[in-house]
């Protein structure tokens, strides 16, 4: 490739790379968009280059296959969209997937092993979290989690537990999984404090990974707060426009070589046409998210004030001391994605919910539309009411996904829902 990367010197900036990185238009007749590789199969210049290729993909050589093998292992788009995502997070590399839990499951799965403990921060995704407790533990990996606000000294004790008990198991703490901000409440993680305790407690061998789906790529930067691997449900800000579903890891090599063996065992690997999709829209990603952002922090303001509303788990309102020191010090922006609590319980948010005219009742987030939707009975259902509690996740927690629409319609839109409760 004969990308630009730097013009006198000056390093260009993400949103500008997004238009051709990774790309070269001479190899595909000249066509300015990257054409859709749809083919499972790659042909071999020669019999050495297969082998070499192959000595890549099985782990006898490292660094990976040189060339184009399989569809399962790699593919033109594939590697177009992870040269470009890396670029955003500033990671040596980046694996796509086929959905964000495809690359959650396939991140665990290759560091976690018999006696091992998780340590992960809460809240985290429903599933995320269902994954560590309920399939992982089938193969005797445990987990001890602590909340999202910890201090350095809190995490420190979490830390000693889980090496406690990975020695009562034979095993080591393998992991430290973030979720920041967590889904759906908005809680923080410190991610600096998380680098220091995981440095003096268990060494750099034991990763730190974090869901950086609420504010990433635009918001917030992980790996620069000492995180080793971030994760990302590309469906939501990424794709951004309801229309497909995947994921993604980015950092070092060292730590995503391991995860790529086994991807190219298990498959998992996001689909060219997908591919294609996330380059389109890593193009106007910037442009979306500073949109959305700006008309949450109008709705928000707008919501703070209502007598119905009880509060707000908005990132550009922060009244907790210890919270707004940890988005000072992590965070670029608010974001779009927050929690509006109503006065009242599961009957009055139900009755907004189904009040709503322009945002739509729907799950995910990110996207151009507005969605809402009501995590204890959706999303979280599946979790124990008691943790449920535990996490602040009432049943009058909405979570909100603010669009790219007119911001004035979007607060007349809740002001009349409000309204019918």
């Amino acid at each position: 490739m004969s990308d630009v990367t730097k013009i006198n010197g000056r390093p260009l900036k993400p949103s500008t790379l997004m238009m051709g990185h990774g790309y070269d238009p001479v190899l595909s007749e000249g066509s300015l968009k990257a054409p859709i590789f749809l083919t499972s199969t790659f042909a071999f210049p020669s019999a050495a280059d297969g082998k070499r290729h192959f000595e890549g993909i099985t782990g006898k050589r490292p660094g990976g296959a040189d060339g184009l093998v399989y569809s399962r292992f790699n593919a033109p788009n594939q590697e177009i969209l992870e040269d470009r995502l890396s670029i955003w997070d500033g990671a040596e590399d980046a694996l796509s997937f086929s959905s964000g839990m495809t690359a959650i499951c396939v991140l665990l799965l290759t560091y976690a092993a018999q006696g091992d403990v998780i340590v992960h921060s809460g809240p985290l995704y429903a599933a995320s979290e269902g994954f560590i407790a309920k399939w992982l533990s089938k193969f005797g990996v445990t987990y001890v989690d602590f909340p999202a606000g910890a201090t350095r000294e809190q995490i420190d004790a979490v830390l000693a537990k889980a090496r406690t008990q990975a020695a009562g198991n034979g095993g080591k703490v393998c992991m430290i999984y973030l979720e920041s901000p967590g889904n759906p409440t908005n809680a923080l993680v410190d991610v600096e404090a998380v680098r220091a305790a995981r440095d003096a407690a268990l060494g750099a061998d034991c990763p730190i990974a974090i869901d950086n789906t609420f504010l990433g790529p635009l918001w917030q930067r992980p790996l620069d707060q000492g995180a080793d691997i971030v994760v990302y449900s590309l469906t939501k800000y990424v794709g951004g426009h309801s229309d497909l579903v995947a994921g993604s890891i980015a950092g070092a090599k060292k730590w995503m070589d391991p995860v790529r063996m086994l991807r190219n065992t298990m498959g998992g690997i996001c689909d060219p046409n997908t591919a294609w999709m996330l380059c389109r829209s890593l193009e106007t990603v910037e442009l979306r998210m500073q949109r959305a952002g700006e008309n949450a922090a109008k709705v928000c303001e707008f919501l703070a004030a209502h007598p119905k509303v009880e509060g707000l788990g908005y990132l550009g309102m922060i009244k907790d001391t210890r919270q707004k020191d940890i988005y000072d010090r992590h965070c670029l922006g608010a974001g779009s994605t927050f929690s509006l609590l109503l006065k009242g319980g599961e009957a009055e948010c139900f009755r907004f919910l189904d009040s709503l005219k322009i945002a739509k009742l729907a799950v995910s987030l990110g996207g151009t539309e507005t969605l809402a939707s009501h995590p204890a009975s959706m999303t979280h259902l599946s979790v124990p009411d008691e943790r449920k509690a535990a996490l602040g996740i009432g049943d009058n927690l909405i979570r909100i996904s603010i669009g790219i629409e007119d911001a004035d319609d979007l607060i007349a839109d809740f002001d009349q829902a409000l309204g019918a409760v």
